[in-house]
């Protein structure tokens, strides 16, 4: 393990780290980068698209070129490829919905000192806010898994399974994956009726509308109809505390057939809890935000797998951002 040498120089520079941070956000939320597009432009013409000072404007895209996230020639400013790619609305692989959706949670992580006191979350969940801050979330977790999905089925073996269940699946990002994947694959996405329109709409763009359904519900209160021979949980068990969490695996591994297999795919903390360094960090976030959401151990989701009687627990090696892990298990 490589350790860092800390000195008064590097703290510091972590101390203010966030002012990189807050330049990249005040950028895609002023949507520079999509104003320049594959022009060359001036800080007065991109001020004057997005009504605003001239001079405030100009001192911005300086930074972002300091950054590297823009280039300069003749006081002309233009995107560079990474910030084409990924940095402006019309293309394909663009991920300022989950940078606006970080953006949104600065003010719950400047208030850290008093949920660690109090022990209670200092914000409101994301798909409860406002609908600027509900359309960040819930399109960066899609932009997310659609990035992430096709190589996580690959680490998978659906082959001879039937119907597969996808748990708080949202707009069905992984069961659509699962089933181009697996051509003779189904699939139902459990969640709550609010996702249904964006999932169906989803699904049918695939064109899998005959191949994937949606069943309404809530995970925490409703029971799940039907019988199936596979169940994958992804990134829904961290937003709860841990009885919760073992309900809900229950629950899952209720609706499994006899030899069905079920996979939880989160960010999985060594069994010490000192890390990695990102699921550590996004437990504090959880502690922010939720009444008791957490990153938990491998040991803690393999317990709760084995008290909902599930056998042959493994983890499945993938390569994923952020140190998130696949753990499965058999009926």
């Amino acid at each position: 393990m490589n350790h860092t040498e800390w000195n008064p120089g590097k703290l510091i520079e972590l101390s203010g780290y966030y002012w990189k941070t807050c330049t990249l956000h005040a950028a895609v939320k002023l949507d520079v980068f999509s104003l320049i597009g594959e022009e060359q432009r001036t800080g007065a013409e991109i001020a004057e698209k997005c009504s605003a000072d001239e001079d405030a404007m100009t001192r911005l895209l300086n930074a972002l070129c300091a950054m590297e996230l823009l280039c300069k020639k003749e006081e002309k400013f233009a995107n560079t490829p990474v910030s084409l790619s990924f940095l402006c609305k019309n293309s394909p692989a663009y991920t300022g919905y989950m940078i606006m959706h970080h953006h949104h949670l600065v003010e719950s992580w400047s208030r850290l000192d008093e949920a660690v006191r109090t022990g209670k979350a200092v914000r409101r969940r994301a798909v409860h806010g406002d609908a600027e801050t509900r359309e960040s979330f819930l399109m960066g977790m899609f932009n997310m898994a659609m990035n992430l999905a096709p190589r996580l089925v690959q680490t998978i073996d659906l082959s001879g399974r039937q119907h597969l269940l996808d748990m708080g699946g949202g707009p069905g990002t992984y069961a659509i994956h699962f089933c181009l994947a697996n051509p003779r694959l189904r699939a139902t996405v459990f969640d709550l009726s609010t996702t249904e329109p964006f999932a169906r709409n989803t699904i049918a763009k695939f064109g899998l509308s005959e191949r994937i359904d949606f069943m309404p519900g809530n995970y925490l209160e409703d029971e799940i109809q039907g019988k199936y021979d596979a169940v994958w949980l992804s990134h829904i068990l961290h937003g709860e505390g841990p009885d919760a969490c073992r309900m809900m695996v229950r629950k899952a591994a209720d609706a499994l057939e006899p030899g069905g297999r079920i996979f939880i795919h989160e960010f999985i903390l060594r069994n010490s809890a000192d890390g990695p360094l990102f699921p550590a960090l996004f437990s504090i976030n959880m502690l922010l935000g939720t009444s008791g959401g957490r990153a938990y151990t491998e040991g803690q989701l393999t317990e709760m797998l084995e008290e909902a009687g599930i056998k042959d627990i493994h983890r499945i090696p993938a390569q994923t951002p952020n140190d998130s892990g696949i753990l499965a298990g058999r009926k």
